[in-house]
């Protein structure tokens, strides 16, 4: 199986590496992604970007987005919903049709990097300070924006492509409860026919707060 790897804000391709030797090793072909970096990007780019490495593929592909990253897979799986065979949603949920991804200061076009103190403690809690440093350090500045752009969602089909949903913190319950606040976030799950939720016990981040770990659920989820 061919799998998509593609990262959250301010993340690369390379904040998989810790995660794709078990995804080799189960035989599959792993492709990590870095996004378009221009300063004029859009959310059609990136989606655009996706797009293009499914039609590079074989046959049917596994898509796996971080965070910010599931708007972009669940974009290209609109685009593609007869080449997506799974997607997976890391600390993240399927966005209905206009959705963005949330919003952020803008310095000179771009998006830096906010800082870990921006975020819920819930969600870095689990982050040391080696790690952060490690990870602010290679962080990438997102085109002004992205976060921003309503995202195109317009084939019905992609809901019949089976979602995993590799949740932080949140078991299948709560993630029906908080769905059931967000409007049309929770139907669009509902209209997914084949959907599951796997609890991780982690912060935002568990490719960087426990690699090992989190590379055998996804590998696990990757089928």
């Amino acid at each position: 199986m061919d799998v998509i790897l593609i990262p959250g804000l301010w993340l690369d391709a390379s904040s998989w590496d810790a995660v794709t030797p078990a995804l080799t090793e189960a035989g599959h072909r792993v492709h990590p992604l870095t996004l378009p970096a221009a300063s004029d990007a859009r959310i059609d780019d990136w989606v655009a970007a996706v797009v293009d490495e499914i039609d590079a593929a074989e046959g049917p592909v596994v898509l796996v987005g971080h965070s910010g990253g599931g708007n972009v897979v669940w974009g290209a799986a609109d685009a593609r919903a007869d080449r997506v065979h799974r997607v997976v949603f890391v600390d993240t949920m399927p966005p209905p049709p206009g959705a963005m991804i949330s919003e952020f200061p803008v310095r000179d076009g771009v998006v830096p990097f906010p800082g870990w103190d921006f975020f819920d403690e819930p969600d870095v809690a689990d982050l040391d300070d080696e790690t952060r440093r490690r990870v602010a350090a290679r962080a990438v500045d997102v085109p002004g924006a992205v976060p921003t752009d309503p995202l195109p969602l317009t084939d019905d089909r992609r809901h019949g492509i089976p979602v995993t949903v590799l949740s932080g913190q949140l078991d299948a319950e709560a993630v029906h409860a908080a769905l059931a606040e967000w409007g049309a976030w929770a139907d669009e799950f509902d209209a997914i026919r084949d959907t599951e939720v796997v609890t991780l016990g982690s912060g935002h981040w568990p490719q960087f707060s426990q690699p090992e770990a989190f590379a055998q659920t996804l590998r696990e989820a990757v089928r």
